[in-house]
């Protein structure tokens, strides 16, 4: 190993994450998903709360996109002024 290398892991040591710490974060995700915060269960292994994070922020990016698309179309067919002020209310 070149000595870049382990110099660049022997300071990068005291800045890598716990185990403590990331089964703390995990369980803080766990608690923010609505699908598994349902659930009974409070055993859910890590990588079954990663993957319905990432299934849930994909979901709100499609609700986002819909509601934009949706708020598009409002905008187009509402008259001039009231679109304005519509417009005006968002950007605050």
């Amino acid at each position: 190993m070149s000595s870049r290398r382990s110099r660049s892991r022997q300071t990068g040591t005291s800045r890598n994450i716990t185990d403590d710490q990331i089964n703390d974060l995990v369980s803080k995700l766990q608690q923010l998903l609505p699908e598994i915060r349902e659930r009974r269960s409070d055993k859910v292994s890590a990588s079954k709360v990663l993957q319905e994070t990432c299934n849930y922020i994909k979901s709100l990016h499609r609700e986002v996109d819909d509601l934009s698309e949706r708020l598009s179309e409002l905008l187009a067919t509402t008259d001039t002024a009231q679109a304005a002020i519509i417009r005006n209310l968002l950007m605050q």
